[in-house]
């Protein structure tokens, strides 16, 4: 599974309906997202469950979320191969998300975005020294790989690094693609 993986532009997750979430699809959920693929959670076999409403799909939601809380960025889909109920609607999908993981952002457009997250929310600070960001740019695509330069990359939390992110995909969208974050500090040349 990880030279399929490797060979993807995009993966699909499949998930029988009548089965849920098996720890195998878990594990191929987490190569993709480790290998920065972009992703769609499929949920196949739908016609096949019995009685449900509007909350049962809300309520399968749920447990995937849950299961593969990594990938919030993957969009889910419902549908049958059997009928070929929403199919095409899956290609177009398919298609969408491929373009969101070759997408590139210009550096000014980034900093802008970058500018307006520090307004809203300060960068931390910790014993009197505050984290300075000095610029943001895009490095790479399949995923976007982006570069931040700062003053002291030990001040740049998970929490911040994870509000940048949500600021881009605010703003950028990239539904169903990971999003790399690489942090330097200024004038550091060790890597």
């Amino acid at each position: 599974s990880h030279a399929a993986v490797d060979r993807a532009d995009v993966c699909l997750i499949m998930i029988d309906a009548g089965e849920g979430i098996t720890e195998q699809d878990e594990k191929i959920a987490g190569i993709a997202h480790e290998s920065g693929k972009a992703s769609i959670i499929v949920v196949n076999k739908w016609d096949s469950i019995e009685g449900k409403d509007n909350s049962t799909v809300n309520e399968y939601n749920d447990k995937i979320r849950i299961a593969l809380g990594y990938m919030p960025y993957a969009p889910i889909m419902y549908v049958s191969a059997l009928t070929g109920q929403r199919v095409t609607n899956l290609f177009e999908h398919i298609d969408y998300v491929y373009g969101q993981s070759v997408m590139r952002i210009t550096t000014g457009m980034l900093n802008d975005v970058l500018r307006d997250a520090m307004i809203r929310v300060q960068p931390p600070s910790d014993k009197g020294k505050r984290l300075k960001i000095y610029y943001m740019t895009q490095i790479g695509i399949q995923p976007p790989t982006f570069v931040i330069f700062c003053n002291n990359a030990e001040l740049f939390h998970f929490s911040y690094q994870r509000y940048i992110e949500n600021c881009l995909r605010n703003t950028f969208g990239f539904k169903g693609t990971p999003i790399k974050l690489i942090i330097r500090e200024k004038g550091d040349d060790k890597n």
